[in-house]
């Protein structure tokens, strides 16, 4: 336990007196200084939210100068503007107050969102949902009637223009992250594998916007952890407070089972108070995403609920939906595109333009798939004469500069657009647009286990292992990937997914 903090000037009243002798007879310790680590997370967070903030605050309050502007002749807008009431700049600053101040209740600014996931983007669109809500109220009260559609069409672009804001100051966060800046400190506790286990999913994502700097391991562990600055056995909760302070540490990261007792957490927080270091509890619940979690505390026992996987039902409706709308419109598109590909194929090599092959759905149904071929017509009859080349994993076969791929083959398959004749499959419904990687028959026969939980839905024309290395992935990792979106797939993830597989095919990964 750290020592207690002298008071700065002795007591002069009776009631400094007091509370002194209360001090010195308990065990109460004041709470510690927040003065933060020059290069604490702390820091480079309340820069961010302040550009954040006066960048909002321009794009709100110039859409609603452009809102007002809807109402001038072009020719006349000084004289427009020099007529303006001084009420009605008071209402248009009332309304920009509110707006920006929902922006805040909303924690569309939270340091745990910036950078990292949608829900930065929810809570923006949610915000600004509530603004306009408001606003309907405010003039129905008043009886001031509805702005003209140009206004109403101006804010919603205003809308617009503050996603693309906010998606243009991520990738600038994103690009200091690869620098290793912009990232929070943090400390890791738990034992040897649960230490490694979560510093191995931190390094390397941007998105956690973690810098592991110290670990702390349980004192019966005989190997030393994989990661970390700092490395110490034993943690209670007085050591664990005194290594985050001395490193400078943003976060406390409990990892799994702490197996330290029920009091641990709340004496760890206890230790904490004061220092603006949070705690963190990470948990391998078996492949759960966070959507499938609600906490419902009864009387101080915190109730976790985890939603059991549904395949059937509402949410499943409208996947279908978005793929029979979305495909039949990218291949009308696209035809243009189809046809000139199919032209390069043929004269690039003998054979023809498409290439099919039997591969599994869901539950097991069989269907043809549709490719661009990117082989040699006789590739089957060759694969055996390379299966001691083989560079993948499990039960993929894979090779880096495979003989068999044409000319045309590499430039398409690096690019993806041999999987492009798939969107007559999602059309179909023998595949949908985001979904696990559509495997062969000898690949399923080989599964294991709870790898056939994989064919419980439809797979898709991207997924997860399309945005995660495709071709670099090892089986294990493809196999994780599929399974944890098969637990936790949601219309808005596929949105996102679709959004990640597009900035790939610019700048392909893995891909071969």
């Amino acid at each position: 336990m750290s020592e207690l903090r002298k008071l700065p000037v002795q007591p002069t009243t009776e009631r400094e007196r007091s509370h002194l002798r209360l001090v010195e007879e308990t065990d109460f310790h004041p709470l510690a200084s927040t003065t933060r680590h020059p290069e604490s997370g702390l820091v480079w967070t309340r820069a961010y939210q302040k550009k954040l903030l006066l960048s909002d605050a321009a794009i709100i309050v110039s859409t609603m100068i452009a809102a007002l502007l809807t109402r001038a002749e072009i020719t006349r807008i000084p004289e427009f503007i020099a007529g303006v009431p001084p009420l009605m700049w008071l209402g248009l600053g009332a309304i920009a107050l509110v707006w920006i101040g929902l922006l805040e209740i909303f924690h569309s600014r939270d340091r745990r969102i910036i950078g990292a996931g949608p829900d930065e983007y929810k809570r923006l669109i949610t915000a600004c949902m509530t603004a306009f809500g408001l606003l309907s109220i405010a003039l129905l009260f008043l009886e001031a009637g509805f702005p003209g559609k140009s206004a109403v069409l101006t804010m919603a672009t205003g809308v617009g223009v503050l996603l693309v804001s906010r998606w243009s100051w991520r990738r600038s966060l994103t690009r200091q992250r690869k620098l290793g800046r912009a990232l929070s400190r943090a400390v890791v506790v738990g034992s040897r594998l649960e230490v490694d286990y979560v510093v191995s999913r931190i390094q390397g994502n941007l998105s956690a916007a973690f810098a592991v700097v110290g670990v702390l391991t349980d004192p019966d562990s005989e190997e030393e952890p994989e990661f970390g600055t700092v490395k110490s056995h034993g943690f209670g909760p007085e050591q664990i407070a005194a290594t985050a302070a001395a490193l400078g540490a943003d976060a406390v990261i409990v990892a799994g089972d702490h197996g330290s007792g029920n009091d641990f957490i709340r004496d760890l927080a206890w230790q904490l108070e004061g220092t603006a270091a949070e705690l963190i509890l990470a948990s391998r619940l078996a492949n759960v995403a966070g959507p499938r979690i609600h906490f419902r505390p009864v009387e101080g026992l915190p109730l976790i609920h985890v939603e059991i996987p549904q395949f059937e039902g509402g949410k499943h409706v409208v996947k279908r939906g978005l793929d029979i709308v979305v495909s039949a419109l990218a291949l009308v598109i696209l035809s243009p595109l189809f046809l000139i590909l199919a032209v390069l194929i043929r004269m690039d090599s003998l054979g023809g333009a498409f290439f099919s092959q039997v591969r599994v759905g869901r539950n097991l149904a069989t269907f043809r798939m549709f490719k661009f071929r990117s082989m040699v017509t006789d590739a089957t009859e060759k694969l055996a004469g390379l299966a001691e080349q083989n560079e993948g994993s499990g039960v993929l076969f894979k090779l880096k500069n495979d003989p068999r791929v044409t000319g045309i083959g590499r430039v398409i398959r690096k690019y993806s657009l041999d999987e492009l004749p798939q969107i007559w499959n999602v059309l179909k419904g023998d595949m949908s647009l985001v979904g696990p990687r559509p495997p062969l028959p000898s690949e399923v026969r080989a599964y294991k286990g709870k790898v056939n939980r994989r064919m419980y839905i439809k797979p898709g024309l991207t997924g997860m292992w399309q945005i995660n290395g495709r071709s670099d992935l090892n089986w294990e990792d493809s196999m994780r990937l599929d399974l944890y979106y098969v637990e936790n797939w949601s219309v808005v993830g596929d949105l996102v997914i679709m959004w990640r597989t597009v900035k790939v095919l610019i700048h392909p990964v893995g891909a071969y």
